[in-house]
């Protein structure tokens, strides 16, 4: 059975409210560490830690934190990135409903680690529940004397806000958060300057995924040597993974990083093998965004040694082709998947949610689900395959944020592990339209719109 420091308790009853979560070893790391450390000593702390950003980069996280400018006079800041909007990824809503008083006992430690006064957590603005758990978890802890006015006696103060987003993707790119949160539109900014020398009101900023700070409790409780035995190599501790596709157990799982990719797949501990008694076709393993690989890649050994569920093994870790961990988001496709209309709807999704401040991430994204839909629809042209690596070239590493890239990636990885799918779809267009036929007749009708307007 593997270790668990963030889920351990997650099914205890009431462990979302402060009592039972208290009752159940809460807040000690806010103890010890106002009690006990120095700001300094956590930050070193988190450092020996090894953990690494959960949000999708993998950056030292202890090492970003020394990053963070002290000049004298100026406010500096602590944001929770929480507009998880990935495609496959669900592990941080998933932690903020059922367990938010983690999240929050991390803001507080990570804040006195950056000597914040003020945080905030950026929430997707569709999660209005989670919205509403987190800010009822705050003043909980408030009333118990862990945030406000001189923490525990300690001299420390800090103020803790949810602030919504307005449901753009965008935003889960730091900067862009920064410019929405300052109640600006979404775009990227032009680095540098990086947040951490000016972020939040042109202040120092230190911005972490949900996951990462969560992270921080059982580091403090634990010490970072402890930490650092878990996991594998470079990858250490354990890692919330949201498992998606057909797989016979989907759901939210926190594994040890350097678990076999296959083990994770098929043993009952977690997702318990393909659905439907079907073979696996291919595997998306860090959200939409990520090369997909297909099943034969995914599953390779070399020398006896097989490809692990951390960040070095799926990159690449000598396999000769690799993904990334990214933000956990693991997506398995069956025999049955078409990788053209998976593809399609990847890139359906990055034209929509593109800001459209760099011209090749706002055209090139247009131009591949144009021609995506082209493909699927039984119109395509076999001169239309290079030219959609050509277009995913001309995006990837030409725009401000990684979205282009994002974009790009999943498209210029499809072809080059399925482009004989890819193929097909143009020599066999009758059986492409034939097939889109027979999904449409199963597909939910649209509401009338006579019918929208009652419900309103």
């Amino acid at each position: 059975m593997a270790r668990k420091l963030l889920l351990e308790n997650i099914n205890v009853p009431g462990i979302h409210t402060f009592d039972v979560y208290r009752q159940n070893g809460g807040y000690r790391a806010v103890e010890k560490a106002l009690k006990t450390m120095t700001p300094d000593a956590v930050v070193e702390e988190v450092k020996t830690s090894g953990l690494r950003g959960r949000g999708g980069a993998g950056f030292p996280t202890g090492m970003k934190w020394s990053f963070l400018a002290k000049p004298e006079g100026r406010e500096r800041y602590l944001v929770c990135n929480a507009d998880e909007s990935e495609p496959g990824t669900f592990k941080d809503r998933y932690l903020m409903t059922h367990i938010p008083h983690l999240l929050i006992e991390g803001m507080i430690v990570a804040s006195f680690a950056l000597g914040a006064k003020t945080s905030y957590i950026y929430v997707r603005g569709e999660m209005m529940p989670q919205i509403r758990i987190l800010e009822r978890a705050i003043a909980e802890a408030k009333n118990a004397g862990f945030l406000g006015k001189n923490i525990l006696g300690s001299g420390y103060d800090l103020e803790l806000y949810v602030q919504p987003g307005g449901g753009a993707y965008i935003c889960g790119e730091e900067t862009a958060l920064i410019e929405s949160l300052e109640g600006k539109r979404g775009n990227p900014r032009i680095k540098p300057p990086f947040p951490a020398i000016s972020g939040v009101w042109a202040c120092p900023t230190v911005v972490n995924n949900v996951e990462t700070i969560a992270a921080v409790v059982p580091i403090i409780n634990d010490g970072g040597e402890e930490y650092s035995k878990i996991g594998n190599g470079r990858s250490t501790g354990t890692k919330l993974i949201s498992a998606s596709g057909n797989l016979n157990k989907p759901g939210v799982y926190e594994i040890e990083l350097g678990l076999p990719v296959e083990e994770f797949i098929y043993s009952e501990e977690y997702c318990g093998g393909i659905a439907n008694g079907k073979r696996l076709k291919a595997v998306v393993a860090g959200g939409s965004s990520v090369p997909i690989l297909p099943a034969n890649l995914i599953l390779k050994t070399i020398n006896g040694q097989p490809r692990l569920m951390s960040y070095e093994s799926l990159s690449d870790g000598g396999f000769q082709t690799g993904s990334m961990l990214g933000s956990g988001g693991f997506i398995a496709f069956d025999e049955d998947q078409c990788i053209v209309r998976n593809t399609w709807n990847f890139s359906r999704f990055y034209h929509h949610e593109s800001c459209g401040q760099c011209s090749p991430c706002r055209e090139g994204t247009g131009w591949m689900e144009k021609v995506l839909h082209s493909l699927e629809n039984g119109h395509g042209k076999m001169s239309d395959i290079d030219l959609l690596v050509d277009v995913s070239k001309k995006i990837e590493g030409n725009t401000i944020c990684p979205l282009g890239d994002a974009a790009a990636w999943p498209v210029a990885s499809a072809i080059r592990h399925f482009r004989d799918e890819f193929e097909w779809h143009v020599t066999n267009p009758k059986e492409v339209m034939e097939h889109n036929y027979g999904l449409a007749k199963y597909a939910d009708p649209l509401p009338k719109l006579e019918e929208v307007a009652s419900q309103n």
